[in-house]
């Protein structure tokens, strides 16, 4: 069974970093795209980014470029997340996703074309 689970979220000030995790179990993780989605308090799920199967490419939300930093470790079936220069509306559950295609990659997944999500960890900024 594909199992994804993300960690590192917290309390955490304005400005401040924080890199979150997802580790991948159950599927060959090397060969699937990986990204990561947030939802806010109140607002519908947002693509944040998608890396893909080898890392090679990579593409971020406009909202998030400069700031976010998608990468990962095959070796440890491990997708991370790092967010510099935290500001308030980051505040959301951040959800890694698996897509559902092997050896695949698009610019602007739609939440369909992914086929395992987390549950997802929570970001909390404080003034």
């Amino acid at each position: 069974q594909v199992q994804l689970v993300e960690s590192g979220g917290g309390l955490v000030q304005s400005g401040g970093s924080l890199r979150l995790s997802c580790a991948a179990s159950g599927r060959a993780f090397s060969e699937y795209s990986m990204g990561w989605f947030r939802q806010a308090p109140g607002k519908e799920r947002e693509f944040v980014g998608i890396i893909s199967w080898l890392g090679g490419t990579i593409w971020y939300a406009d909202s998030v470029k400069g700031r976010f930093t998608i990468s990962r470790d095959n070796a440890k079936n491990t997708l991370y997340l790092q967010i510099d220069s935290l500001k308030p509306e980051d505040k959301a559950v951040y959800s890694c996703a698996s897509y559902s295609l092997p050896r695949s990659v698009t610019k602007e997944p739609e939440e369909e074309e992914f086929d395992v999500w987390g549950h997802g960890t929570q970001v909390i900024i404080s003034s």
